[in-house]
């Protein structure tokens, strides 16, 4: 066991575990946040992604002591945490889930997506979320929820917004 310091959406937190423990079972288990999920324990699905450093990251595949010092982590609970950001919003708007399950990690890549291509062709939405498995098939309106948060964000950029 070790301790680790953390910084998980905005907040310090100091957990002590096994070094090699993944990330995804720390922040569930440890730090008390659920919306993570484990999909495949191989880094292929991307229902456990997280953010570190704002880089979408399979949390299911690092090890805690592979965490950079003074990373921040942000979860699918630091996506909204005040109010709804643009995509979580999209989501409801375009119905995108069907059981769910996978949408945390669908969420978490598409906000990564839009920080670094905010007017993302269809090619750009396939390409980024080509690692992110939907057991649904939701794609289609995954694809159109992303494109919704786009516009989204350009007006609330537009307006002054920030938009969340």
């Amino acid at each position: 066991m070790a301790i680790f310091n953390l910084t998980v959406n905005g907040k310090k937190t100091k957990v002590d575990v096994e070094p090699d423990m993944p990330l995804l079972w720390v922040v569930r288990d440890f730090v008390g946040l659920k919306g993570t999920k484990f999909g495949c324990g191989m880094a292929m699905c991307g229902a456990c992604t997280v953010h570190i450093n704002g880089e979408p990251t399979r949390s299911c595949q690092i090890q805690v002591s592979s965490i950079p010092k003074n990373a921040k982590i942000t979860t699918i609970e630091g996506i909204g945490e005040t109010q709804l950001h643009a995509v979580q919003q999209a989501w409801i708007e375009e119905q995108v889930p069907q059981c769910g399950y996978c949408q945390s990690g669908q969420i978490m890549s598409a906000v990564a997506l839009l920080k670094t291509t905010p007017n993302p062709t269809d090619e750009d939405i396939d390409a980024a979320m080509s690692g992110n498995l939907c057991r649904c098939g939701t794609y289609d309106r995954i694809r159109k929820g992303i494109h919704r948060a786009a516009d989204s964000l350009k007006s609330a950029n537009v307006n002054g917004g920030n938009g969340k």
